[in-house]
C-alpha cells in the first residue's frame, strides 16, 4: 500500500487550492496519508525562499494573477486579500495534529475547511471558535482545539525540521514512500500518474 507524507500550511493559498484532490488520488490507489502541518514562512527562511511580503513587486503581481487563474481552474472561491491574513496559523495546525492523532473524522476535509476559512470565508483561524467549528464540521470532537496543545506544538516544530531534512521548501508538498517529491497543488496530477506507474 503506497504512503504519502503531506507537508501543508494552514495559511497557504496553494494548500487551499489543492482542495481535497490529494485525498481523491490517495483513495484511488489505496494510499495512506500523513498530514504534517508546518510554519511555511519559517520553512522559506531555512530553504532559501522569500515570504510574500519581502518579494519583489513583480513576483507578487504574478502571484496575484496566478492565484486567481488557478482558483478559477479548480472552481474554488478565492479572496486575494483576505481580512485575516496573515494571522497566527499555529493553533489551527495544532488542531489538525490533534485530530489526526485522535481519529474519527476526515483530516483532509479539516485541512481544506481551515484554509477555506482564510481564503474564501473571511474568518480568523487563530480564533478558537473558528477552529472548533472546523473540527465539528469534519467529524471531530471540537474539544480537540483545547487538548494536546503541548504535543501539537512539539509536532509542529518537528514537522518543520523533518521538512528541511527531506527536501521540502514550500507547500503543499507531497512525498511518497519511494521519496518521489511533488511540490504544488498543480502537481497532484503528476502524483496520480506516478502512483499509476506512468511517471
Amino acid at each position: 500500500m503506497p504512503h504519502i507524507d503531506y507537508f501543508c500550511a494552514t495559511l497557504s493559498p496553494y494548500v487551499y487550492l489543492a482542495g481535497t484532490r490529494l485525498e481523491a488520488v490517495a483513495a484511488k490507489y489505496g494510499a495512506t496519508v500523513t498530514y504534517k502541518p508546518l510554519d511555511v514562512v519559517a520553512l522559506f527562511g531555512r530553504t532559501g525562499g522569500t515570504p510574500p511580503a519581502e518579494r519583489h513587486p513583480s513576483r507578487n503581481e504574478y502571484r496575484a494573477q496566478e492565484l486567481l487563474r488557478q482558483s478559477k481552474k479548480v472552481g474554488l472561491t478565492f479572496n486575494l486579500k483576505p481580512a485575516f491574513w496573515p494571522t497566527n496559523g499555529a493553533p489551527a495546525a495544532y488542531a489538525i495534529i490533534a485530530a489526526q492523532s485522535a481519529g474519527g473524522g476526515d483530516v483532509g476535509a479539516l485541512v481544506h475547511r481551515i484554509c477555506a476559512c482564510v481564503w474564501a470565508e473571511e474568518k480568523d483561524i487563530a480564533d478558537d471558535a473558528v477552529i472548533r467549528e472546523c473540527l465539528s464540521e469534519t467529524g471531530f470532537d471540537p474539544d480537540l482545539a483545547d487538548k494536546g496543545l503541548m504535543a501539537g506544538a512539539e509536532t509542529y516544530a518537528n514537522n518543520l525540521e523533518e521538512a528541511v531534512t527531506r527536501g521540502v521548501f514550500g507547500t503543499p508538498f507531497y512525498i511518497t514512500d519511494t521519496d518521489q517529491r511533488f511540490w504544488g497543488q498543480d502537481r497532484i496530477e503528476d502524483l496520480d500518474a506516478h502512483l499509476a506507474g506512468n511517471l
